[in-house]
Order: C-alpha cells, then structure tokens, then sequence
C-alpha cells in the first residue's frame, strides 16, 4: 500500500538514533514500518560482550551521577519535561511507525514520561531524604534511614508502549542516583532511542543511560546478571523466567505481567458511558494495552441492550493506517501477532462460541490489521477464556446475580486490572473491593488508575509482583542504609555490675518507656 511516512521520520534521523545500540557482531534486524511492512532502518544487535561493556560504562557515570546533589539531578529532569513535551510530536510519529497504534493512542502514550516526572519532581526531595529516627536508648541512640541508589538497573520494556514503560519506568531509576541499561523489543526500539536523545540533551550525563538490542533469550541473561535490579513488563511466562534468574542472583525485581481483565456492568449503569467506556477498553491501541478488557460481565435484565448498542459501536469504529487523528483503531503489531489473535478467535469458534461481529484479518488494509471482535459462549476451555489475547477481542457473558458476576470476574490466575460500572458509587465500590486485582476503575476503564501517579500500580496473583507508580515506583530503585549512632556506652551490663540487677533495670525501662510512649 502507498503510505507517506511522517516527514519527521528521516533515514537520516534514524541511522542516528540505532547509531547508539552497541553490536560487535555486525548483526542486524530489520525494523519495519507496521502499516506497510516496509523496512524502517537496520537495528543493530547487541552481543553478550556488548552488554557487559555497556553495563560497565553505566556503571561508570553512576558514580558520578550519584554522587550530584538531588536538587541538580532533579534539574535535569525538569528541564527535560519541557523538551519531551516540545516534541511529542515527533515522538508520535516514531511510536506509529513503529507499533502501528492510531495516532491518538500515540499522542497520549508520549506524554507518560512527562506526567512521571513531574510527580516525582514534587516527590523526590522528600523520599529520598534521610530520615532520623529513634534508636533502642532514648536520647542517647539515634538511627537514621539513607537511601542509597542500587547501582545499575535493567529495564526490560515491551513492544505495545515502548515509549511510556522504557522511558517512565527509566526515569524514577536515574532520578534515585542509578544508572539504567534499557533493552527493549526489536520492533519497538526507536522511541526510546529517542527519549534518551531527549535527556541527553537535558543534561543527563552521556553514558549514564545505555541500551541494548536483540531478542530475549539472547539479550536477557546477561543483562540480568549484571544488573543491581530489573524492571520488566511483559508476559507472564517471561516474568517468571526473569524472577527465577533475579532471585538467583540475589537481585530485586519488579513484573509486570500479564491480564485477563473483567468489566462489570451493574444494573445501576449509565449504559450509553459503559458502552463508550467499553469500546475504549476492548478496541483502545487495538487490544494491545495490559490493563485492557478482555471479558465483559452483564445483567440479564441488560444484556441485550448492551450487547446491540457495543455492537453497533464497534462496527462503526474507523480502522485504518494513518498518520492524522481520524481513525478510532489501528494496526496490530505484527503480522504474528496478528496470527496469534485470529488462533485465539478460530479456536474459540470451533470449540462452539458465537461470533457476534469481526472475527477477521484485513490484509487489505495492512500486514497486521484485525477487525474489532465480540464473542459469545466463551469458556475456559478456549484460548480465548483462559490466556490473554492481547488483541481488539472481547467475550460478552449474563450473570444473575452481583455475587455470581464477582466469582466470574475472580475466576482467572490473573489479577492486573478490573472495570466496574454503576450508578450508585458506594455500591460500586464495594463490589470494585471484592475483585481480586492489583487495580479496580470505578465507571473507567484504566486510565483513572494508570494516571494516578501518586498511587502504586501493579498486579496481584500470576499479574506480577512489584509495583510502578506511587513512593514505591521510586523508592524501589534504592537500597536503605541504617546509620545507627552510640553517643554513650550504655548497651550492655557495666563492668561491676550484677547481672540480674542489668536485666531488671532493662525490663523496667521498657515497661516505663511503652506507658510514656517514647518507643
């Protein structure tokens, strides 16, 4: 198909940006333009020599970036929050090249860097502080907390937000004092590379941010070898592969992993919101968004309705490869993720679910596009019930009862992101504190949640372990030192002293210091 690639997106600026990927072997994979197929640029791979030397020089400029005061690392990335913004425009089109998202969903993911670092840029001052505290003998002990960077921090980003997880989940990295080694997907690698530019250009040492290129089995064990922690978004399966070997080394980590995400619709819900919020939450970046809705809850007394006007809606969505703000829904990925989906679909329907709308590739609009699909009788026996789809495919299912929509929502090993709707808020919330899952929206679909930097985001059960966001999205990257301070030598019986005497001394001193509470 004939495409005009963004203007922005040179040959020229390209070579420059995988100009930074380290690779001694000379190997090359080749970076496609998703809507077209075409090859973007030759990504350069990086070998297991290669990412110990990047590590090393990581590791270098961290000594140095460490040592800076707070207030003059925090500068750059108040400097930085102008310049990302100034051109998210170009990191837009680079997101679209690249992942084949609508150029709406593009826009929104290039300002998650700037939301995350103007939170943390209130933040950080005063969890990174030192924090003095009381020690065992009041007066004369005092213990103070420190907050110490890890070292050097493997972040392990994935292909549907490469912008927002790599650069985001950087950012709290270097701003508690580490350095950060980024790998991120092949196909996706080109908006970081960009993000780094940015930072760069803010005044973040050069050296202090590296990246690394290749696929994961060949790229991954050695970067989590040399890693002080890791950071990864991804599947479940991988997720554990990376905590084994984390735990192995000794070395924290933070997943987050996959979801099978439900929508409960209660019989209180403005239908004509949950129905918009629905198709955002199934179709939004084309099913590819960890926290979207895979499976959707219904009132038997509103099934129908619901179901008529949600198709309706998705029939109506525009999808289609463009580089403007006009089409509702974009490409998938690739075109094996896009065979990946169509499994998922075909095997639902010879298992016996009913197809209500989509179902199919549309090669005649790109490589990797797929109709926006709803399903009916799903059950956990098809792919479709049981594993995440990650694509623009939804199962619809009635309940009776609120009791037994919470059961089916709870029905799964994961645990990442929950939706539920209704007119009476208290209600909702009560039923939104049943579902076993790390995040719960209220009438939305995710965006309440993921956006509310000040609160930690996470899974629970096979979701993941860990979360990003909040005191700990930063604190996490730091280790606590404990300075402890004797001003006199009271610890311990004086020389001279009886024993039993020492001891009811100490027990009567603890009974006089809980009744004043002064520990």
């Amino acid at each position: 198909m004939t495409l005009q690639r963004p203007a922005s997106v040179t040959d020229a600026f390209l070579q420059r940006l995988v100009s930074r990927v380290p690779s001694t072997s000379g190997g090359t994979w080749k970076l496609t333009e998703v809507y077209t197929g075409e090859v973007l640029v030759e990504l350069p791979q990086s070998t297991p020599p290669d990412i110990e030397s990047a590590f090393a020089a990581a590791r270098a400029a961290q000594h140095e970036w460490a040592s800076w005061p707070l207030k003059r690392r925090l500068a750059v990335f108040d400097r930085a929050h102008r310049i990302f913004v100034d051109n998210a425009v170009t990191t837009t089109d680079l997101i679209q090249v690249e992942s084949g998202k609508n150029r709406r969903m593009a826009i929104e993911e290039s300002c998650d860097p700037p939301m995350v670092m103007s939170h943390y840029l209130k933040r950080a001052a005063r969890l990174l502080a030192p924090v003095k505290r009381g020690g065992p003998v009041p007066f004369l002990t005092t213990s103070t907390e420190i907050r110490q960077p890890k070292g050097v921090v493997g972040v392990i980003a994935p292909w549907n937000f490469p912008f927002a997880t790599g650069m985001s989940d950087a950012i709290t990295a270097l701003m508690a004092g580490n350095g950060v080694v980024l790998k991120p997907d092949n196909k996706t690698a080109l908006s970081p590379l960009f993000g780094i530019q940015m930072l760069e250009e803010a005044g973040l040492p050069k050296g202090l941010f590296q990246v690394v290129c290749g696929e994961g089995p060949d790229v991954g064990p050695t970067l989590i070898d040399h890693a002080n922690y890791v950071m990864f978004t991804g599947s479940t399966a991988t997720g554990r592969v990376i905590g084994e070997r984390a735990g192995r080394n000794l070395i924290g980590c933070c997943l987050e992993l996959g979801g099978k995400n439900p929508m409960i619709v209660l019989d209180d819900a403005d239908l004509d919101e949950a129905v918009q919020g629905a198709v955002f939450g199934v179709f939004g970046n084309t099913g590819q968004i960890c926290m979207h809705i895979e499976r959707i809850y219904l009132p038997e007394s509103h099934y129908d309705e619901f179901k008529a006007r949600f198709t309706a809606a998705a029939q109506s969505l525009k999808v289609a490869a463009s580089y403007d703000f006009e089409p509702e829904m974009g490409s998938l990925v690739s075109p094996e993720h896009k065979e990946r989906v169509q499994a998922h679909v075909a095997d639902a329907l010879a298992k016996g679910a009913t197809l209500v709308t989509g179902g199919r590739a549309r090669p005649d609009l790109g490589p990797a596009f797929f109709e926006p699909t709803i399903l009916e009788g799903v059950t956990q026996d098809m792919l479709a019930g049981s594993t995440e789809t990650f694509g623009p495919v939804v199962a619809l299912h009635r309940y009776r009862t609120v009791e037994e929509a919470v059961e089916l929502a709870n029905d799964t090993e994961y645990g990442l992101n929950a939706s539920v709707w209704g007119g009476d808020l208290k209600r909702a919330e009560s039923v939104a504190r049943r579902i076993e899952s790390g995040n719960v929206n209220i009438n939305d679909i995710l965006a309440t949640a993921f956006a509310s930097k000040g609160t930690p985001s996470g899974g629970v059960k096979q979701s993941g372990v860990g979360a990003r966001h909040g005191d700990q999205g930063l604190t996490k990257y730091t280790d606590v030192q404990n300075l402890a301070v004797l001003k006199k030598q009271v610890m311990g019986a004086r020389p001279g002293q009886d024993y039993d005497a020492y001891v009811k001394g100490m027990l009567s001193g603890l009974r006089m210091m809980r009744r004043t509470r002064i520990r």
